[in-house]
């Protein structure tokens, strides 16, 4: 059992808590049971996972089959569990994983896609992925400016759907958005000042919604890019929705006008 917080494997993963780290290990962390149960079910590849005896023995069928995966196993005492999360109360196990690898994901893509620019909050980030999972997302591109997709706390509100869901970090994310232009995907954009609501659009056809950051909206030169630009009505004077509010009510009106009468 690691009891000691100078162990090299615990510093390691500390090094995980930051972006820079994350990077230059090409690694990041999944907190909790959840996370852990389903890279599992999704074989997504963990390197080492590190639990306390009371979690061991209360998951007995789960560390059976990682042990079955012949992932690297280590006992930790709670403290230095503890040391070792971002969470305030852990649940007893944190796993270290080998990042998405980078790749550029098909245009054009099933149904609907979101294309991310400046999300800055890993709540909200996570809230977006799980979203999208959930409606039928085939696609989401995101701003290389956004907060990282690793961050512990994306995966943790992602509800493990991180694993689900096809993602790519962007450089230049107008790239993208053009390249969906020129293969016939309809490209909408939420302004307050709009003419038409969200409501009103034809999501009967291949569409990718753009959404900008929480404090400012999205960039002149990618809104130019709309073809539609639509707004969410809002009443009491409310200036605007959570990002990943606003996305849940385009997407959720998309899958209703495409589910048969």
């Amino acid at each position: 059992m690691l009891t000691s917080l100078q162990n090299p494997l615990v510093k390691h993963i500390r090094k995980l808590h930051r972006p820079q780290g994350r990077r230059h290990a090409h690694q990041c962390l999944l907190e909790g049971t959840h996370l852990v149960e389903v890279a599992c079910q999704v074989n997504y590849p963990l390197i080492t996972v590190c639990c306390t005896p009371h979690w061991q023995s209360i998951h007995a069928p789960l560390f059976t089959l990682l042990h079955q995966t012949g992932v690297r196993l280590e006992q930790v005492s709670p403290e230095v569990l503890s040391a070792m999360v971002t969470t305030v109360h852990p649940d007893g196990v944190v796993a270290i994983a080998h990042q998405r690898h980078p790749a550029a994901l098909p245009i054009p893509f099933p149904q609907w896609g979101l294309a991310l620019e400046t999300i800055q909050d890993p709540g909200n980030m996570g809230t977006l992925i799980r979203t999208a999972v959930a409606t039928g997302v085939g696609a989401m591109w995101v701003s290389q400016d956004s907060v990282d997709i690793h961050h512990p706390k994306v995966l943790r509100a992602s509800a493990g759907e991180w694993f689900r869901l096809p993602m790519e970090v962007c450089r230049d994310l107008s790239v993208q958005v053009q390249s969906c232009r020129r293969a016939g995907i309809q490209v909408i954009a939420t302004i307050p000042t709009a003419p038409f609501t969200y409501w009103q659009v034809d999501f009967n056809q291949p569409t990718l919604i753009l959404l900008g950051n929480e404090g400012e909206g999205l960039s002149s030169p990618l809104l130019d890019l709309a073809d539609v630009r639509v707004s969410i009505p809002l009443q009491g004077g409310v200036e605007s929705l959570n990002v990943s509010i606003a996305a849940a009510l385009l997407l959720y009106e998309a899958r209703r006008q495409c589910l048969p009468c």
